[in-house]
């Protein structure tokens, strides 16, 4: 069994809630400390136990990082809980050996024109930042896992269309380069079910017993549509925000990530265990009204509620 099947078995599905990181990027006040804390704490207590939770860059580039060790330690003390966070370079992925962190993200653009707007780097660099990454967590007195993950996998903003042959092979690239896991990110909401379970399906293929995580946003709508087709298509890893916070500053267009709330009840209701109790997962939302009240906040669950002759595992 590989490092990636023994943290995400396929035998059941994950949710990674990546509100602190992606949700997080475009806001213009961000929550405290003890504010993320008390998130990550009260999600916790609902079942939540995946958290990306920022990316190692420099506070006066990306401030609402600059607890993001603080978080890791509080991660760290509750347990089944782990911890997530972006390295876009080699300093960060030093900076995340150091840290603690449990799983290293190292992002690969499925365009050059996207790759060097998001990181100032080719294709080929990128893989090569996988690479050494991978091996600086071997050699790491607690090892992460390192997940690869390809954005702009399903169409680009800047340059349009994208092969899922090209996706592939990237993601084929970042394996051999030493990634534990790899993740297909749909970055600007361009796509629909048939593409996701098209290429899901491929990426199955590539990966086989190995888990793979699928990334998605909600900019036109189709966000759970899209995660619904991914779990069809095998995927047992999926990302979303509490609230549908989130959006990338080097992709036009992006909104929001799949709301989280309504992405445990897809989950529910297709018959996928999630271990996470809704009922309890809702205040949460309480703490991004108070801590960043004019950030909108998203969820048809959240509007409508859960309905009274429903019920679901958790």
């Amino acid at each position: 069994m590989s490092r990636a099947s023994e943290i995400y078995p396929r035998a059941r599905v994950s949710l990674r809630e990546v509100g602190l990181r992606d949700g997080l990027q475009l806001v213009k006040a961000f929550p405290s400390t003890a504010g993320k804390a008390e998130w990550i704490k009260r999600a916790h207590g609902a079942g939540v136990r995946h958290f990306e939770v920022g990316s190692f860059l420099p506070a006066s580039r990306m401030p609402q990082f600059a607890d993001l060790r603080e978080l890791i330690g509080v991660i760290a003390g509750l347990e089944g809980a782990r911890s997530a966070a972006l390295a876009l370079n080699e300093r960060g992925a030093d900076d995340a050996m150091a840290s603690g962190v449990d799983e290293v993200v190292c992002v690969v653009s499925a365009t050059e024109e996207h790759s060097q707007a998001n990181m100032r780097r080719s294709r080929a660099a990128a893989i090569d930042l996988v690479r050494s990454t991978a091996e600086k967590a071997a050699g790491a007195p607690k090892r992460p896992l390192v997940m690869a993950a390809i954005s702009m996998a399903f169409g680009c903003s800047i340059a349009g269309p994208v092969d899922p042959a090209e996706v592939v092979r990237l993601s084929e690239a970042c394996l051999e380069a030493g990634a534990d896991i790899v993740g297909i990110a749909d970055t600007v909401g361009f796509c629909g079910p048939k593409q996701v379970e098209e290429l899901c399906e491929d990426i199955g293929k590539l990966c086989g017993d190995t888990p793979y995580s699928v990334h998605l946003h909600d900019t036109r709508g189709m966000g759970i549509a899209n995660a619904a087709a991914a779990l069809n298509a095998g995927a047992r890893i999926l990302d979303g925000s509490i609230g549908g916070l989130g959006g990338c500053p080097f992709a036009p267009g992006a909104t929001g990530n799949v709301v989280f709330e309504d992405l445990v009840y897809l989950c529910e209701t297709m018959g996928f265990a999630t271990g996470i109790d809704l009922e309890a997962l809702f205040p949460v939302r309480e703490i991004l009204k108070t801590e960043m009240p004019d950030e909108p906040l998203y969820g048809a669950l959240a509007r409508a509620g859960l309905p009274a002759t429903v019920t679901y595992r958790h």
